[in-house]
């Protein structure tokens, strides 16, 4: 299996991340791409959950600086920090959670989630990763932008969902064609003994 950007296959497209749930959206993304390809697509949705900011930012992770600020990670700590206030130094807990799709051809979907356990952190470190990676804490003390990208790679929540996918049969199925249907006795058979 080789892995393909829509834009190597030149394929452009864009779709709103408008859903509810990150499932929504990455269900969304993944049929886009399958119906555009006609090749089995990979797609997710991710973001931050804060439980004492009530599991936000939620789905909403990529604009909680406001949709200016999109991609802009230095607003997204800050907006994060600020919405926590002084409870920014008591390290709250928050956990990464994604949801990975991969649509087939054929029509099935199959989903994998994977959550990254943490904390948030008051100073941000690190220079690799993006969002809200500076601020992420792990148990070990690290930030997740402290990170290689091998590192985060095998840890991710992004890591864990693809892995999800592995374990429910997704990339073999995405590699062996449908079986045939079990024909029934006398179905089709216009003949007679």
């Amino acid at each position: 299996m080789e892995l393909v950007t829509p834009n190597e296959i030149g394929i452009r497209f864009e779709v709103s991340e408008d859903g509810a749930t990150y499932r929504d959206n990455a269900k969304k993304k993944a049929e886009a791409g399958r119906r555009l390809s006609g090749l089995p697509t990979l797609a997710d949705d991710s973001g931050l959950e804060v439980p004492l900011l009530g599991g936000r930012p939620g789905v909403q992770s990529a604009y909680f600086a406001g949709r200016e600020h999109y991609g802009d990670s230095p607003a997204l700590v800050r907006a994060l920090l600020a919405a926590l206030g002084d409870a920014a130094g008591s390290s709250p807990p928050a956990s990464f959670r994604c949801i990975a799709v991969l649509a087939l051809p054929d029509g099935r979907i199959f989903e994998g989630e994977g959550v990254l356990t943490g904390r948030i952190a008051a100073d941000p470190r690190g220079t690799h990763g993006f969002g809200f990676d500076p601020v992420f804490q792990l148990a070990d003390g690290r930030r997740l932008a402290e990170l290689t990208t091998e590192e985060k790679n095998l840890l991710s929540h992004r890591a864990r969902a693809l892995n999800a996918l592995e374990v429910h049969g997704a990339f073999d199925a995405a590699l062996s064609p449908l079986p045939d249907p079990p024909s029934r006795a006398g179905e089709g058979d216009t003949s007679r003994s």
